[in-house]
């Protein structure tokens, strides 16, 4: 009973010091860009982007006010895009095409920093997420049916009278985003430390070494796939970093899996908040799993030709 007391304790202990590095590493690069993107908004900089960008947006069957919830999305989490969303009166077609867009650029910031640390390049990270965003709506624009129309619920615009007011808002938003980080990046790492302990972590990754081969994955990526389609990059983050760093899985095998992850990842949570506001879940699930397993086979064969 004491060893096995002992392993339970040493699988929590041992977790800590990893978990609040990467917490803290995360909050450095959230915490400032938040803040910068709550000003940008409130003195109305984003919205004259926005208002830059909407011929672009006309294009892919979105009206130009749509411009601002992506732009918020890439910078923010996706509860930021949704807050707008139900504010602009848009209908159910074009929220899905913004949902799949969103899905795929948002955060980035954040996320493609966390992919940078693992072994890929950032640009192409950044890049690459915002070309598909805006090919893989195009293509939703061509296929969704015109019927697809419903209202959806308007929301008020949450109005600041003075800056004092936004930054009062926006310290209580931060304030819960510090603390759900700690949990989640906290309670993974334990997680991940004691299904090491009790070599459970191998019987979970069998699990998904199947979609593996077919996603043109390594066999090593099989437990991160699962990390970053539960929990995302970002609270995923710790046990991805701590893998690459203690080479558990090759920079190369990691880069292959973070090309499929820019694209596909956090299907259940992100995908079930578009779900509560009306979006059909197979309209934004099955094109980022397609895009996702198209770029991979693509990059693994521009990699087979350049190693010949």
């Amino acid at each position: 009973m004491n060893l096995q007391n002992n392993r339970f304790i040493n699988s929590i202990v041992s977790a800590l010091p990893i978990a609040g590095k990467t917490i803290v590493w995360l909050l450095k690069i959230i915490i400032p860009v938040s803040l910068a993107v709550s000003l940008l908004q409130y003195w109305g900089v984003i919205a004259v982007i926005a208002d830059f960008l909407s011929p672009a947006f006309s294009v892919i069957g979105l009206p130009g006010e749509s411009a601002i919830v992506f732009i918020s999305s890439i910078f923010l989490s996706l509860y930021a895009p949704i807050a707008i969303i139900a504010t602009l009166g848009l209908d159910m077609r074009e929220i899905t095409i913004l949902a799949l867009m969103c899905l795929i650029s948002h955060n980035m910031i954040v996320e493609t920093a966390i992919q940078k640390k693992t072994g890929s390049s950032a640009i192409i990270m950044f890049v690459l997420r915002i070309v598909t965003s805006f090919v893989s709506a195009y293509i939703l624009h061509l296929l969704l049916p015109r019927e697809t129309v419903s209202h959806v619920i308007i929301e008020e615009t949450v109005l600041f009278s003075n800056l004092f007011e936004m930054l009062i808002f926006w310290v209580k938003s931060a304030g819960w985003l510090i603390f759900k980080i700690t949990i989640i990046v906290s309670g993974l790492m334990i997680l991940q430390n004691m299904l090491k302990e009790y070599n459970l972590l191998n019987q979970i990754s069998k699990i998904f070494l199947p979609f593996m081969k077919v996603f043109g994955l390594s066999p090593d990526s099989s437990f991160l796939w699962f990390v970053s389609q539960t929990l995302g990059l970002t609270y995923g983050s710790a046990v991805m970093i701590e893998s690459v760093e203690k080479k558990e899985i090759s920079r190369e095998n990691a880069n292959l899996l973070n090309y499929h992850i820019a694209i596909n990842h956090s299907m259940l949570e992100d995908t079930l908040l578009f779900v509560a506001i009306g979006v059909s879940a197979g309209w934004i699930m099955l094109p980022r799993l397609i895009i996702a397993f198209v770029i991979v086979w693509i990059v693994r064969l521009i990699l087979h030709y350049k190693k010949k």
